[in-house]
């Protein structure tokens, strides 16, 4: 359950006419947040950020699941079912209190070292490298290639 004033923050941005990325990063630095104070962990930076993504989605925000082949197909179907619920076209599941504790249990039994800087630099430069074009030819092409995806 995300916070009070981080969904607040999510709607503010989509108000000020953000996109709904920029949205969902309130939920991904509410997420880091959780993992550095310690209530629990995650097993890379890459799981942080989806855990906050699908918080993100199931909260309201508009951010479009993956596309086919953007993502694992299980992926994809998670977080189409989350952003529906989020939109309001389908029920959330009741929450079984068996699964809820035992990925509560999973996830502090994890590092918390996921939301360190060093983690989250790597991250973003493997994410940057990803976007980059083949030629390198000025930043036209470069922020081409990072609509594409």
């Amino acid at each position: 359950m995300p916070n009070k004033s981080t969904v607040e923050r999510a709607r503010e941005d989509l108000r000020e006419g953000k996109s709904p990325t920029t949205a969902a990063g309130e939920f991904v630095h509410e997420e880091m947040e959780h993992i550095r104070r310690g209530k629990h962990g995650a097993r890379s930076p890459k799981q942080a950020i989806a855990i906050g993504l699908s918080k993100a989605r199931r909260a309201g925000v508009p951010l479009k699941p993956p596309k086919r082949g953007q993502a694992k197909e299980r992926t994809r179907r998670s977080a189409e079912r989350a952003y529906e619920v989020g939109q309001g076209k389908r029920k959330p599941r009741a929450p079984s209190r068996r699964r809820g504790r035992a990925v509560s249990r999973a996830l502090k039994r994890e590092s918390r070292s996921a939301a360190s800087r060093g983690a989250l630099s790597r991250q973003a430069k493997s994410a940057a490298s990803r976007r980059r074009t083949r030629s390198r030819t000025g930043r036209k092409s470069r922020s081409r290639a990072s609509r594409k995806r």
